[in-house]
């Protein structure tokens, strides 16, 4: 079910990226607020990260017995990030713009394929390690992919902003 629920939310981001031009990815509503191809790039950077750990995860018993903070096990519980701005590390401002947008399309696509290779080591693995988020705690390799899935999510609402101020600016 992570699964599915990660390859449908992931296809709404490669779907709706046919919509744009380069010029309207790389289009901020501010100065200090992210471009939608901004989004696009700590969305691959930041989920490639948690496949990362997932596999780590796979591959040991290490930190098995931690857990996740109460703050992530409510999020997982409710399967959503909460429905807020959330301020990221300062590392953020310096998330680039996107080369091009088949670039985009390429990236969102391998994020496919290496959660093709995940689910595999999730049915054969018989570890069940954990890593630590940098904010919320100990997850597992299920707990890493659910929260992937969730942070695709939990940037539509972003990408709703973007898209009004696109259509606003007409660019």
């Amino acid at each position: 079910m992570l699964i599915e629920d990660f390859n449908r939310t992931i296809d709404v981001w490669i779907t709706e990226l046919e919509q744009y031009d380069f010029n309207s990815l790389c289009a901020k509503p501010s100065s200090d607020s992210w471009s939608l191809g901004q989004v696009y790039m700590h969305l691959i950077d930041e989920t490639n990260f948690y496949i990362e750990q997932m596999k780590t995860c796979l591959g040991t018993n290490d930190n098995a017995a931690e857990e996740a903070s109460t703050e992530a096990k409510s999020m997982f519980f409710n399967n959503n990030f909460p429905d807020e701005i959330i301020e990221g590390p300062p590392s953020n401002l310096y998330t680039p713009q996107p080369d091009n947008k088949e670039k985009l399309r390429s990236c969102l696509i391998n994020l496919k394929n290496e959660i093709k290779v995940v689910e595999i080591l999730m049915s054969t693995s018989s570890y069940k390690g954990k890593t630590k988020h940098p904010g919320l705690n100990y997850f597992s390799a299920d707990e890493w992919l659910q929260f992937a899935e969730m942070h695709f999510r939990h940037h539509l609402r972003q990408k709703k902003r973007i898209d009004n101020f696109l259509k606003s600016k007409q660019i």
